[in-house]
């Protein structure tokens, strides 16, 4: 098989599984895996963001690659699983019982 994401995101291919397309699925990804597995999922993708933000600000969504593509949605999954890794400690928002929140209108890659 080859790889998941651009070469330049390597780095990533151990957390492929977090390329998932939709919100929804995004969010049941989160809440149905261990804190260790968020915070492994985080430690490697929020540099990466960092160091190559002008990759993905430069990246054209017409005739988008498959690697581009999960290099878009595994960053999606990043923004899922930073609140409970930067402040929550757990998967799921404290106190919030069985709550959740539904994205209406997703982008359309």
């Amino acid at each position: 098989m080859g790889n998941v994401f651009p070469p330049d995101f390597a780095a990533l291919e151990p957390f492929a599984d977090w390329a998932v397309r939709g919100e929804r699925a995004r969010y049941a990804k989160r809440v149905s895996s261990p804190m260790e597995e968020l915070q492994a999922f985080y430690d490697v993708a929020y540099p990466l963001l960092q160091q190559h933000t002008e990759y993905l600000e430069n990246l054209s969504l017409d005739g988008i690659s498959d690697e581009d593509k999960h290099l878009l949605w595994a960053f999606c999954a990043l923004v899922t699983v930073a609140f409970p890794v930067e402040a929550w400690g757990q998967p799921r928002v404290p106190d919030s019982g069985p709550s959740s929140i539904d994205a209406v209108i997703e982008p359309a890659v």
